[in-house]
C-alpha cells in the first residue's frame, strides 16, 4: 500500500479534557479506492514461539507468548494489516501513524532501511503486547533500534493517565514527549517534538544514540537547545502550505488569544486551550476545513487562496478515530473508540465501547468494490452525493451530524448506567451487544439522509431547461 502523504492527529491531556479522559484522535488519510477500512476486534490469544513476518519487508518479529485482546482498524483483505488505531483490554490505546518526514542530512547519516517496522505492523506488533503508554514507548522504541523502519512517522499511545507521542527520525533513531496533562498537541504531516530534556525521563524518552549522534554528524545548529524538530525535521515550502495550517487553525479554535500565521515554521507543538475541551471540539477539529477564515474552499469564491493550504476534511479522509479513556467510569467500561468514516465534513462519529468481542457486520464488511452494506462505501457514497451541491444539503447533513452526535451521547449515558451491574463475560457481551445497537441506529438514519439527498440532487442537474426561461 501506498503511504500517502496524509493525517492529522490531536492529542488532549486528561487535565485539558471537559471529563477528565485521556483522548488520543487521528484522520487517516488516503488515495480512493485503496485501503478500504474495517473495524474488527482481534481476540486475546495464547502462541508460543510466534513470530510477525511482514509481507512488505520481510521483517521477522519475535512476539510474546500471549497477545491482549484488541480493536483494530485494517484495510481490505489484500493488505491484511495496516491496522492502524485501537485499544487493547488493558485500555492502552495506539494510533499509528502520523506519516512525517526527515530531513536530508538526518537521512544521509542514518538512512530509512528496506527491511524494518513500517506503517503496515506497528499496532500489529506492539498494542496486543502493552500494558501501558510508557510500555508502548519502550517496546516500540525497541523495534526501530533493533530492526529499523523504512518510513518517518509519529505514534501516539495512551493510558487512562499518560500521553505519549513517539516520533522516528531517519532508520533507527526516535524521540518521545510525554503530552502534559494540562495540554493538547496538533500534529500534522511533519516531525513536531520540540525541545528536548535529556535529564527528565519522565517527559522524555529518546533512544540511547540520539544525542550522541546528533554530535558526532554536527546536526544541531543551536547548541543551547535539542530541538528535535529542527534537528531532524522538515522546514520547506511545501510544509507551509501542507502542514503548518493544521496546527494553526487548530490552536486558533483552542487557543484564539494566540497570534499566528498559518504558514509558520514556529507554530507550538504543545500548546493549552482556553477551556476545557470535549469530543466535540475534536471532531469539529478534525472534520473541518478553516471554517471562518479566508481559506475555506467551500464558502469563499477567491480561488488563490482557496488551494492555498491543505484542508483537514477533504477528498481521501478514509476513517477517523478518538481514542477516549475515561476517568470518571469504571474501568471496565471506560474505554470508548468514537469512528468516523468517508469525508469527515460530512461523516458522523460512532462510539463503540473497547470492550467487545465482536464489531457490527456492516464495520466488517468491505472491499475494493462499492457495497451499500459496507459502513466505509455507505459514509463515502455520502459525500459523493453531498459535495456537488454542499450549499443546497449541508445544513441538513449538520443537523444530520448533530442529532447522531446526541444520540451517541445518550446512548452511552444509558449504557454505563447498565454496565455498573455487570462484570465479566456478562458485561463484554453486553457492551458488544450495545454498541452494535448504536451503530445500527445510526446506519438507518445515514440511509435516511442518503434517501434525501439522491432525491434532491435529482432536479438540481446543471443540464436543465424550463421554457419559462425563455418567455
Amino acid at each position: 500500500m501506498k503511504k500517502s502523504l496524509s493525517c492529522t492527529s490531536i492529542l488532549i491531556g486528561k487535565n485539558a479534557t471537559a471529563d477528565g479522559s485521556t483522548i488520543v484522535a487521528r484522520n487517516e488519510d488516503g488515495y480512493a479506492p485503496v485501503g478500504p477500512k474495517q473495524f474488527v476486534v482481534r481476540p486475546a490469544k495464547d502462541q508460543k514461539n510466534a513470530y510477525f513476518v511482514s509481507h512488505e519487508t520481510g521483517v521477522k518479529i519475535p512476539l510474546p507468548d500471549h497477545a491482549y485482546r484488541y480493536t483494530a482498524e485494517p484495510s481490505v483483505a489484500d493488505h491484511p494489516v495496516y491496522e492502524e488505531a485501537g485499544i487493547n483490554e488493558k485500555n492502552v490505546a495506539m494510533s499509528a501513524t502520523e506519516t512525517t518526514f526527515t530531513n536530508q542530512r538526518f537521512l544521509g547519516f542514518d538512512p530509512l532501511v528496506d527491511d524494518g517496522v513500517n506503517e503496515e505492523c506497528m499496532v500489529t506488533v506492539v498494542l496486543p503486547y502493552i500494558n501501558s503508554a510508557l510500555e508502548g514507548v519502550k517496546r516500540f522504541g525497541h523495534l526501530i533500534e533493533k530492526y529499523g523502519t523504512g518510513q518517518s512517522n509519529g505514534i501516539a499511545f495512551s493510558d487512562h493517565n499518560e500521553i505519549w507521542y513517539l516520533e522516528t527520525a531517519g532508520g533507527h533513531h526516535w524521540a518521545a514527549v510525554r503530552i502534559p496533562d494540562d495540554a493538547y498537541a496538533v500534529a500534522p504531516n511533519q516531525i513536531n517534538i520540540q525541545e528536548i530534556k535529556f535529564d527528565d525521563p519522565d517527559h522524555y524518552l529518546t533512544d540511547p544514540d540520539l544525542k550522541n549522534f546528533v554530535e558526532k554528524y554536527h546536526l544541531n545548529n543551536d547548541p543551547k537547545h535539542f530541538n528535535f524538530r529542527n534537528i531532524a525535521g522538515t522546514h520547506t515550502e511545501a510544509d507551509a502550505h501542507y502542514n503548518t495550517p493544521r496546527a494553526w487553525y487548530g490552536q486558533k479554535l483552542f487557543t484564539p488569544d494566540v497570534q499566528q500565521e498559518p504558514t509558520s515554521q514556529n507554530i507550538p507543538f504543545l500548546q493549552h486551550a482556553n477551556r476545557k475541551l470535549a469530543v466535540e471540539d475534536v471532531e469539529y477539529f478534525l472534520s473541518s476545513h478553516y471554517q471562518q477564515t479566508p481559506y475555506d474552499p467551500f464558502t469563499h469564491a477567491n480561488e488563490l487562496k482557496k488551494q492555498t493550504f491543505r484542508s483537514i476534511a477533504l477528498d481521501r479522509n478514509q476513517i477517523s478515530h478518538i481514542l477516549q479513556i475515561r476517568n470518571d467510569v469504571d474501568p471496565k467500561y471506560a474505554a470508548l473508540e468514537w469512528m468516523a468514516m468517508g469525508f469527515l465534513a460530512y461523516s458522523p462519529y460512532v462510539p463503540f465501547y473497547a470492550n467487545i468481542n465482536q464489531t457490527p457486520f456492516n464495520y466488517q464488511k468491505t472491499g475494493n468494490d462499492f457495497d451499500i452494506n459496507s459502513a466505509y462505501w455507505m459514509y463515502k457514497l455520502v459525500a459523493v452525493l453531498a459535495e456537488p451541491h454542499y450549499h443546497a444539503f449541508i445544513n441538513d447533513i449538520n443537523a444530520y451530524r448533530e442529532a447522531c452526535q446526541s444520540y451517541a451521547l445518550n446512548r452511552i449515558k444509558t449504557v454505563d448506567a447498565i454496565a455498573k451491574k455487570l462484570d465479566g463475560k456478562e458485561l463484554t457481551e453486553k457492551l458488544t451487544n450495545e454498541s452494535i445497537i448504536t451503530s445500527d441506529k445510526i446506519t438507518r438514519d445515514t440511509n435516511k439522509l442518503i434517501d434525501r439527498l439522491v432525491k434532491g440532487s435529482l432536479n438540481r442537474s446543471k443540464i436543465t431547461f424550463e421554457s419559462g426561461d425563455n418567455l
